[in-house]
């Protein structure tokens, strides 16, 4: 299996077909091949393609066996038009989010996964979102971090929008909007005015106006990730007819979860205990001595290093150049490497970007939770064209009745 891809021969054994079966499974897009260097005449296949192929042709076989393994980094178990992941890089609608998150904003990039156009931008956002009541305004103390804001505030916001039960496909992506800039004003603790971006900056970071762009840009990246815990519990949702803002409410549930996007949590203690640049090899070292995990590095869909974590770090580097966050993350990166050969994550980004510019505390969270949302609506606008309800069956494995 050198340099992760097969022979022809070892391919087809472990798709237990014959060569000719193998080359039509190419010929029809089913799996990838590339020439051999210094062979151009042999082809090769990507090990990992094969088997995904492998657990395709197990499921249609034999859907029992082979549904466990669909729930955790397995086979497909739905279809969307939203996002790929391929070669190391991530794509929106077949577009480079990387990219995308450099040169367009994030009104633009929502209308592109709601609708697949990014200049019905101006249209979805010109409505206004739901303004809560003012005996609600004690209930937002210093406690509650952005996310829980959100998630306070967030159902009645619902019960406020009666349009928001519109699911005609036409009516969905202007719901979005209205929630996508409702939760950015709640998280930056002020009424949402101009684009999401500079909602998020002016109530973040008032004093620095040039951080809205690498604030835009987080979101951006943190859009969408496929079939991901939170937006498989997005789909559940709409696919049980409940309005946007019950699927953003379970998604933003889904999400704060230690496993998911409440990662950030505990990368930001990585950071607190390196203290600096200096302390971040020991830091990591005393994590491994204790049998502890390194939270931030290592993404099974991206062996080569994650793309929005390098991404979200070039934008650190080129907001605030001299920032001892910066400093700390870049040693942290390093020793990373050294002792565990992992790249850093999305969720590392994110905290090295909210400490460069300076940001609120626990606002990395709020950061992927704002992000996310987009690709939440984007999955329920493809669950509702369904028209089908998620529900998967259960093996029992418990005690059986008596007389069975």
């Amino acid at each position: 299996m050198e340099d992760r891809f097969l022979t022809a021969q070892d391919a087809a054994a472990e798709l237990g077909v014959s060569l000719a079966t193998l080359y039509a499974y190419a010929s029809r897009g089913m799996l990838r091949s590339e020439p051999v260097p210094g062979d151009p005449r042999a082809r090769r296949y990507p090990w990992k393609d094969v088997l995904r192929l492998k657990d395709k042709k197990e499921l249609r076989k034999d859907p029992e066996k082979a549904a466990p393994k669909a729930l955790s980094w397995g086979a497909p178990v739905l279809e969307s038009a939203i996002t790929l992941v391929q070669d190391g890089k991530l794509y929106y609608r077949g577009r480079n989010a990387v990219e995308l998150a450099r040169s367009a904003s994030v009104e633009e990039v929502a209308a592109l996964i709601w609708t697949g156009d990014p200049a019905d931008a101006e249209r979805l956002f010109q409505e206004q979102p739901p303004i809560l009541p003012s005996w609600m305004a004690p209930l937002f103390g210093p406690e509650l971090s952005p996310v829980e804001r959100c998630q306070v505030a967030l159902p009645l916001a619902g019960a406020l929008d009666l349009a928001g039960w519109d699911l005609r496909p036409a009516a969905i992506p202007a719901t979005g909007a209205r929630i996508l800039r409702f939760l950015a004003g709640t998280a930056a603790g002020r009424p949402a005015s101009g684009s999401i971006a500079a909602t998020l900056q002016e109530g973040w970071a008032a004093d620095r106006p040039e951080a809205a762009g690498p604030i835009g840009s987080a979101l951006i990246l943190a859009a969408d990730h496929e079939l991901n815990v939170s937006a498989f519990t997005a789909r559940c949702v709409a696919s049980a007819g409940s309005s946007p803002y019950d699927v953003v409410i379970a998604g933003l549930a889904a999400l704060k979860g230690a496993r998911h996007g409440g990662h950030t949590e505990r990368v930001g203690a990585i950071f607190r205990e390196a203290k600096s640049a200096a302390g971040a090899r020991q830091a990591l070292a005393d994590r491994l001595r204790r049998g502890e995990e390194i939270p931030g590095f290592g993404q099974t869909l991206y062996p080569g290093g994650d793309p929005r974590g390098a991404a979200l770090l070039d934008l650190a580097a080129g907001i605030a150049p001299g920032s001892p966050a910066l400093d700390c993350a870049r040693a942290l990166v390093e020793a990373a490497w050294e002792l565990i050969r992992e790249h850093p994550t999305i969720d590392f980004g994110l905290v090295t970007l909210s400490h460069a510019l300076g940001l609120p505390e626990r606002t990395p969270l709020a950061l992927f939770a704002l992000g996310r949302t987009i690709g939440w609506i984007g999955h329920a606008i493809e669950e509702y064209g369904q028209g089908r309800l998620i529900r998967p069956r259960a093996a029992y494995v418990g005690e059986m009745p008596e007389g069975a």
